[in-house]
């Protein structure tokens, strides 16, 4: 849990949810289902919405036409260039896409890219049973691209080969990890059950790189787990936001209330992201009756989600987060903030505040583009500035490391168990 970077991006496994009547609210115009990055090598730090373009309600950009005689001319002229005195043999496919990628890399926009149909297939690899992975969850700087891991889960094939949170990834087999970004990477990060994958490790302390060969397995890490600490205050900790996450979490209170919780810590520290839906039934189960989050296109359209306020919980709320809490756990601490229903406590969260839509083209090649915003209750973007804790606070651990983790040792939720302790109900 320490604030490495604080710069989080995206990572591994894709999770879909199919677009059931009525969740229009939180997806944007024309989008058919949504589906995140799911970090576990899994959820997101990126929130991808996944369908066709709508053709309706756009502006004359849409239209817009590059391919005139005189950047023709010059795209034939360059290509033989190329052919002609290259030192090597060139495929002409391998132009054509470098093309395609190019165009969405003069966007400047590190979340949208051009997917050949192999990429947009290992991409969506675990969507279904085949996907096997490694059990790590990493993070990519946005400006220097280097790829590092902030978690290793029990007994996975990560901590079996001896990964280790803080590690920095360099190489994955001869590909420079610094090469492409992150939800590319990780597609050969993944790959068939027991097969390999080979990860040039840069340890802190190692005077050398660590090799390590990763056989890879089936990854399943629950993303909630809970505990009754003292006075009545219960501590529950969101690892990530997925499918059976909402579930889980209504789960873990019902069982902490019956515990006799009366007061609660909501831990997102290192909670990259995930589902919306997910974050958005949680919100809807703790919030009274109100918007919980909405988004915009550059067009103006608007879509919101909204607490039906048939039940809240009504209990005194803190909320952990550092500067890898993203994407639906900004959500989430901006909707507890707005409403003044609880108090967000450690460092300013990652700043994820954009949409993504993945659109499959007819060729099975598929693009991912930036095409909205998303916005807190009050309206406020948060895109790169990310929200600033009630209360400041570096996390510190006072216990032995390769001791088992004593919450009493962590100075964050010390810090969260003295201020419920003197709160009463939200008001």
């Amino acid at each position: 849990m320490e604030d490495r970077q604080d710069k989080l991006e995206d990572a591994l496994e894709v999770v879909e949810i199919k677009k059931e009547n009525g969740f229009a609210k939180g997806v944007i115009t024309g989008v058919l289902s949504a589906i995140c990055i799911f970090l576990i090598l899994g959820a997101g730090g990126i929130f991808w919405l996944q369908g066709r373009f709508s053709t309706g309600n756009v502006g004359p950009s849409a239209s817009a036409n590059i391919m005139n005689n005189t950047v023709r001319t010059k795209i034939n002229e360059l290509t033989s260039m190329i052919h002609q005195y290259y030192y090597e043999d060139v495929d002409t496919q391998d132009l054509i896409e470098g093309l395609y990628k190019g165009l969405f890399k003069s966007l400047d926009d590190p979340y949208s890219a051009y997917y050949t149909e192999e990429e947009y297939q290992e991409m969506m690899i675990s969507t279904s049973a085949q996907y096997f992975g490694i059990g790590a969850v990493l993070q990519q700087d946005r400006e220097t691209m280097q790829v590092s891991i902030i978690r290793v889960y029990d007994e996975t094939p990560s901590q079996k080969a001896g990964l280790k949170a803080g590690d920095t990834i360099v190489k994955v087999g001869d590909i420079d990890a610094r090469s492409m970004e992150l939800s590319e990477l990780v597609t050969h990060i993944r790959g068939e059950k027991d097969s390999k994958v080979h990860l040039t490790i840069a340890r802190e302390g190692e005077d050398s790189y660590l090799e390590f060969h990763v056989k890879r397995g089936k990854v399943e890490v629950p993303t909630v787990d809970g505990r009754l600490l003292e006075d009545g205050i219960g501590l529950i900790v969101i690892a990530e936001f997925g499918k059976a996450t909402a579930k889980d979490f209504e789960k873990q209170v019902e069982d902490l209330q019956a515990q006799g919780m009366t007061k609660l810590i909501v831990d997102l520290r290192d909670n990259p992201g995930g589902i919306m839906e997910s974050v958005t039934e949680i919100l809807d189960y703790i919030l009274p009756e109100g918007l919980i989050v909405y988004t915009e296109d550059k067009y103006g359209n608007r879509q919101e989600v909204s607490s039906d306020g048939e039940r809240y919980l009504d209990i005194p709320i803190a909320v952990l987060i550092n500067g890898n809490s993203a994407s639906c756990s900004e959500i989430f601490a901006g909707a507890i903030r707005d409403y003044e229903y609880g108090t967000l406590i450690g460092t300013t969260t990652f700043g994820k505040g954009v949409v993504q839509t993945v659109s499959p083209l007819t060729d099975k090649s598929a693009i991912k583009l930036t095409t909205a915003k998303y916005f807190t209750p009050k309206g406020e973007n948060i895109h790169g500035t990310g929200i600033e804790p009630d209360i400041k606070l570096k996390y510190k651990y006072s216990g032995a490391k390769d001791k088992k983790y004593n919450y009493k040792k962590d100075n964050q939720v010390r810090r969260a168990i003295k201020e419920l302790k003197r709160m009463n109900r939200p008001s």
